[in-house]
């Protein structure tokens, strides 16, 4: 089958889906990912064909200095979304036999399958849906009560409704759709039973007991890295010249604040008295030191297994590998989902108390950074977790679901 993957957002929003494209490609299928411009070179060098969208992920992240308050995240939301639509119809226009859409391209997604006539599935790198369980995951906020919570959830689509709806009205219009609320064609999906896998592990987040039928989660797709792929000569050679070393990043946060941050990071392993990997991503975080290497991008999985612990922003991709890793970490969220997931890292043992990043200080990060090498529990977890993990296998479940959706056709 021809198969367009459609997802949109950052670094973390795309890298998982070249490993989901690459295993659907072993199935025999034929696979395009459909994402932002600044991931071509990602996904082509996964071997599947890639389709451009319009939007700028980095649009979407906190600029330098913010807090990446709630509102102004809404608006550079609404922002993206508004250039999505098209380039959503614009890269679906080549044709496809199924869709899988993401947690961010999904809202307008549901209406390129309704013109198309495709079946399409869900997979999500996020539990979106309402729940009695936790509260919405963008937000941070704390639980509510089992209604209070489930409430919130609703509201929370709603408010999603509202961001989708000029995008999702133009968008009916140029596919000659009759004019339908963006809010009825959420209901109309749901009462519809719409599938959706979910890639996150049941070691972090178990399936919510009050979900629908056909919302599962399956365990993570992993970003795709090449067989043959080994780190950089530089790393190698510094990781073997001492004790496991600390790794700092950010990824797609702090856009600009790299001089900062790397300061901070450098005095925070020196307080510590250990040895520190300093990645880049958008914020350009560079360190100097005997004891501390600069990196650009490179691979966690192959990684993450040398490190005594990891700092990291909490996205869902970053502490899903470090916990994959059986690494302890500590989460330094900004914004959208990070507090999440850093709360849900804490909750299973596996990583400090969550340091916000508006109050992250040296000495802070010093301190927390020798708990987590020091605390032989945090390790012993995320360890345990790791273990959990492996048994799953995210990826097979997707392949499946999408043969049974070719089987119908």
């Amino acid at each position: 089958m021809r198969i367009l993957l459609m997802t949109a957002g950052s670094h973390g929003d795309v890298a998982p889906y070249t490993g989901l494209g690459a295993r659907l490609r072993g199935e025999g299928h034929h696979v395009a990912l459909a994402a932002p411009e600044a991931f071509r070179e990602l996904v082509a060098g996964s071997g599947l064909e890639f389709r451009p969208l319009p939007a700028d992920p980095r649009g979407t992240s906190a600029p330098a200095g913010s807090r990446g308050g709630r509102s102004e995240l809404l608006t550079r939301a609404a922002e993206f979304i508004d250039r999505l639509g098209d380039g959503l119809a614009d890269a679906a226009a080549p044709g496809a036999d199924v869709l899988l859409l993401s947690v961010t391209t999904a809202p307008l997604g549901w209406h390129l399958a309704e013109a198309m006539d495709l079946p399409c599935l869900g997979v999500y790198l996020q539990p979106t849906l309402p729940t009695r369980e936790f509260p919405p995951v963008v937000g941070g906020g704390r639980s509510l009560g089992s209604w209070g919570n489930r409430a919130a959830g609703a509201l929370g689509q709603q408010v999603v409704d509202r961001l989708h709806t000029a995008a999702a009205r133009r968008l009916r219009s140029r596919l000659g759709l009759p004019a339908v609320s963006q809010g009825a064609r959420r209901r109309a999906v749901e009462r519809a039973g719409w599938p959706v896998l979910h890639g996150f592990s049941r070691a972090l987040v178990p399936r919510p007991e009050d979900w629908r039928e056909g919302l599962r989660v399956v365990g993570n797709w992993w970003p795709y890295v090449a067989a043959d792929y080994r780190l950089p000569a530089e790393v190698e050679d510094f990781l073997r010249a001492g004790p496991p070393p600390v790794f700092i990043g950010f990824g797609s946060m702090a856009e600009g604040q790299g001089a900062r941050l790397g300061a901070l990071a450098v005095e925070a392993l020196r307080q510590a008295g250990l040895r520190g990997v300093l990645q880049a991503g958008w914020a350009g975080t560079v360190g100097e030191g005997s004891d501390v290497l600069s990196i650009g991008e490179v691979s966690h999985a192959r990684l993450f297994p040398h490190l005594a612990a990891v700092v990291h922003h909490a996205g869902a991709g970053t502490a899903a590998a470090a916990l994959r890793a059986g690494v302890p970490s500590v989460p330094v969220p900004v914004m959208a989902d990070q507090p999440f997931w850093a709360d849900r890292l804490a909750r299973i043992g596996a990583a400090t108390a969550p340091l916000r990043f508006a109050d992250l200080t040296a000495a802070r990060l010093a301190e927390a950074v020798r708990q987590a090498v020091e605390d032989r529990s945090l390790r012993t977890r995320a360890r345990a977790a790791a273990r959990a993990m492996a048994e799953e296998d995210g990826a097979a479940r997707v392949a499946e679901a999408v043969a049974a959706l070719g089987g119908g056709r």
